[in-house]
């Protein structure tokens, strides 16, 4: 029988916020975590790469005294959320179970500005997938409900359905990465990448330039190698033999010098008298006589999105600079995705009940289309308390209506 989630903080505040617990040895040799998030194990010996993959470290300590305590790095296993060590500790000892963050947590060494990044800060605000699951069972079917019955598959197939549905366009799914542009002018795709929601430079202030993508080249999907008569050539295999992209070998080393050239002209020293640009983009870059292009009037460098090669490519005046690319996951790549925020909830129950009624035969049209018309206004009300929209922010950015423009 499925247990429904009461929603209730389980965590002390220890536990939250310094993402530490504490036991005291009694003899025993298990130590059972209550934590919100679950254990992951990899080794308890630092030098095995299996524990790099641990999201806790154990710490013990004779007194419990601050700067006292000491990895504990012997040999112990973990089963489920429960620490066995391979003999007791000493009654009295202390032990702390740390999870692991960013700058070392509360019992290892912090950063320069003292800062704890603990993984489950703002947990609160979401119900994991398996919850919505065992609620839906427990409140939606059974004798005298709508649903009368349906496997816990179906339930779990529908659960999953929606959450990628609502990852597009409602939930906060939106994934984000700080990366380094190489010399080679292109990064691999995101491994639970969706779609792009925004590419940015970042400058040496940590202010983000927007980067655009450009229709000024393309990334071609098949690069066949020809004959001399222009016709495909097969390999071994009877595939057609294929090369190197001519088109992306001449955008990576032709319009870095070209970039600079234009942001030259775009001081008007050459619009000024009228004469114009002769280089890869032309017309087009100038608009000379007639305005800017909108397209191109910008010196934050471009990106195109490589699907042949599985990667995000970029101009070379972008070369060794830092980026943050934002996208769109679909919610379902990692365990720790599979979280709904609490105000998407009940709209998430609604998606559940109309396909899981749709589906079957021999359902009244009616209910089918009550649960369709419910399904809608709650997704709505979902995306208007996600919008986060608040109204002395919007005011704030209103004010700038009346502003008067200078020439």
């Amino acid at each position: 029988m499925a247990t429904p989630n009461n929603g209730l903080i389980t965590e002390t505040n220890a536990q939250y916020y310094s993402g530490a617990q504490m036991f005291i040895a009694d003899g025993g040799t298990t130590y059972a975590s209550t934590f919100d998030t679950n254990l992951t194990f990899g080794s308890f010996d630092p030098t095995a790469p299996l524990y790099n993959s641990n999201n806790f470290k154990l710490y013990t300590s004779t007194t419990g005294g601050p700067s006292t305590f000491s990895e504990y790095v012997t040999s112990y296993t973990v089963i489920g959320n429960v620490i066995t060590l391979p003999v007791a500790l000493a009654v009295g000892t202390f032990v702390a179970l740390q999870l692991k963050t960013e700058t070392g947590g509360e019992f290892g060494a912090r950063n320069a500005f003292g800062q704890v990044v603990q993984e489950n800060y703002g947990e609160y605000s979401y119900i994991k997938i398996k919850d919505v699951i065992n609620n839906f069972l427990v409140a939606y079917v059974g004798a005298g409900k709508l649903i009368s019955s349906v496997s816990r598959t179906d339930v779990i197939f529908h659960a999953k359905r929606s959450l990628q549905e609502f990852s597009y366009d409602t939930l906060k799914s939106v994934h984000s990465q700080e990366l380094n542009i190489p010399l080679n002018l292109s990064v691999p795709i995101p491994q639970d990448y969706v779609n792009y929601v925004q590419m940015s430079r970042i400058d040496e202030q940590g202010v983000k330039h927007i980067i655009y993508p450009t229709s000024l080249t393309t990334n071609p999907y098949e690069i066949p190698i020809q004959d001399n008569d222009g016709v495909p050539i097969q390999d071994n295999e009877g595939d057609n033999a294929t090369g190197t992209s001519l088109t992306e070998e001449r955008w990576a080393k032709d319009n870095s010098t070209l970039v600079d050239n234009a942001r030259d002209n775009l001081t008007g020293l050459l619009l000024s008298e009228g004469l114009g640009f002769t280089g890869m983009y032309g017309d087009n870059y100038f608009g000379q006589r007639y305005g800017l292009q909108p397209e191109t009037a910008q010196i934050n460098g471009w990106f195109t999105i490589n699907e042949r090669e599985g990667k995000i490519s970029f101009s070379s005046d972008l070369a060794g600079k830092l980026i943050v690319l934002e996208y769109i996951s679909d919610g379902l790549g990692y365990d720790q995705d599979m979280k709904v925020p609490k105000m998407a909830e009940e709209a998430m129950y609604a998606y559940i009940s109309h396909a899981i009624i749709a589906s079957k035969i021999n359902q009244p049209e009616y209910i089918v289309q009550r649960l369709r018309r419910e399904k809608s206004a709650k997704l709505r009300n979902a995306k208007i308390r996600l919008s986060n929209i608040k109204l002395n922010e919007f005011v704030q950015i209103a004010r700038g209506k009346s502003k008067w423009i200078k020439y």
